[in-house]
């Protein structure tokens, strides 16, 4: 790949595929943009450490992507609509990328293409921002450029996916850790990301004497971020946002939690303004799932009674398309179809992406090696007494991502293109699943 050394190189780079014509960009030739141009393109926005050539890499991406009817979007009408029982029979699938991620997102726009897909989410948590050094507009870029890149058309949907309260900072100084969290959403706002998953759901406090009590400080933190989001939130767009009433990996929801979260909530916001779209709850799985110590994953067992009841009354109750589940990508294949079965609106997979891109026969072993050496020497402070080496490796080596993120996103193309087979092999497998293939249509009547 390309390091681009001025901003003029940057066209230079673009010549006979796109050109600045009157303060917009007009797309010369789709074919050549979509070859190297693209590829360069997209690596500067990411890598270039001149940080005006990094900016407008990304501002021309934005552009070359509008300019072919590429944008990004909130899905909070066609969730709307979810909710009104106007459309139904699949669950969106939420993909967090944490490494090779142009390729990634490369992969499941081809899957999407193939099955005539609209609706999906590229997203990425609070926490993965910074394990894997991917800030909000450098993520929209990647998944822009990769569009671009597949010739798909259409909204693209970007997440915040777990925008969390820390709850030890929260008990010592609650509006610090709130101001915090809105730099982070106002960031995430100005890098295009128009859907928004507020977690709150860490400062729960089981010690009170009733549900509501015990629900309130998830729910008034997560009603005055609503807030700041709607005060910030582009003229025209209504950023798609989410709560949450149980904590992954706790005990499973309730619809009497669900019910004490919402009243509260909507009590909570401003007359008139518009609440979330989806709620988050907890079904017996856990991130990442659960580590033996051969380094394999549980089975685990998803409570799909609460997802079919909580989602119900999610939607008759509060209009609300349905409820999100988390922690899913490690389940067996064969789960999926359940979700759709009972009425889940969402379901967020990142662990599952890891592990293929790191376990493919075509990552280097070397690379690998040297990964894990690396977890050992930097991270093994976060190693528990009980875990073995096997363990220890599988939980962290998501942090392998951010220090190695330029390792993994030069392989060798042929190595790159083998694991994005597989990648989108995986993808098709989940619209399949979920039923979400032919959501092309709704995506475009409700979104645009």
């Amino acid at each position: 790949m390309e390091e681009f050394r001025s901003v003029g190189a940057i066209y230079d780079g673009l010549k006979g595929a796109a050109r600045e014509k009157a303060g917009a960009v007009e797309v010369l030739d789709e074919k050549t943009l979509r070859g190297r141009p693209i590829d360069s393109l997209v690596f500067n926005a990411v890598f270039n450490s001149n940080k005006e050539i990094l900016n407008e890499s990304r501002r021309l991406i934005r552009f070359l992507a509008s300019a072919l009817g590429i944008r990004p979007a909130s899905i909070h009408n066609l969730y709307m609509a979810m909710g009104r029982g106007e459309v139904k029979g699949f669950t969106v699938p939420a993909v967090n990328i944490r490494g090779l991620t142009y390729d990634t997102a490369r992969a499941f726009f081809r899957s999407a293409k193939k099955n005539n897909a609209g609706a999906f989410i590229f997203e990425i948590a609070k926490s993965e921002i910074g394990y894997t050094a991917q800030r909000p507009a450098e993520y929209t870029a990647c998944a822009l450029a990769a569009a671009i890149k597949e010739g798909f058309r259409g909204p693209v949907f970007m997440q915040g996916d777990h925008f969390q309260i820390n709850a030890k900072k929260f008990a010592q100084d609650k509006n610090a850790e709130v101001n915090d969290l809105k730099k982070l959403i106002k960031e995430a706002i100005e890098g295009e990301f128009y859907n928004i998953d507020i977690d709150a759901s860490t400062v729960v406090d089981l010690t009170k004497p009733g549900v509501v009590e015990q629900q309130r400080p998830n729910f008034e933190t997560t009603a005055a971020l609503t807030r700041f989001i709607r005060e910030n939130e582009p003229e025209g767009i209504t950023v798609s946002v989410g709560g949450e009433i149980g904590e992954v990996g706790g005990k499973n929801s309730t619809e009497e939690e669900l019910k004490a979260f919402m009243d509260g909530y909507l009590g909570a916001l401003p007359k008139g303004m518009k609440g979330i779209s989806k709620i988050s709850i907890q079904t017996g799985t856990s991130h990442g799932g659960v580590v033996l110590p051969d380094g394999t994953i549980a089975k685990v067992k998803v409570d799909f009674d609460t997802i079919e009841r909580l989602s119900k009354a999610a939607r008759d109750a509060y209009g609300m398309a349905g409820v999100v589940q988390h922690g899913a990508s490690t389940l067996p294949d064969d789960a999926f179809h359940m979700f759709v079965q009972r009425g889940a609106a969402e379901v967020h997979l990142a662990t599952g992406f890891q592990n293929m891109v790191y376990d493919s026969p075509s990552f280097p072993q070397d690379l690998k090696k040297e990964i894990n050496k690396y977890l050992i020497e930097k991270h093994s402070d976060e190693k528990k007494s009980a875990d073995t080496e096997e363990q220890f490796i599988y939980k962290t080596r998501k942090k392998g991502f951010g220090p190695f993120k330029e390792r993994i996103w030069t392989l060798d193309e042929e190595r790159r293109k083998k694991i994005g087979a597989e990648l989108e092999a995986r993808f098709d497998l989940y619209f399949s699943q979920m039923n979400a293939m032919n959501t092309a249509p709704h995506v475009k009547k409700y979104v645009g």
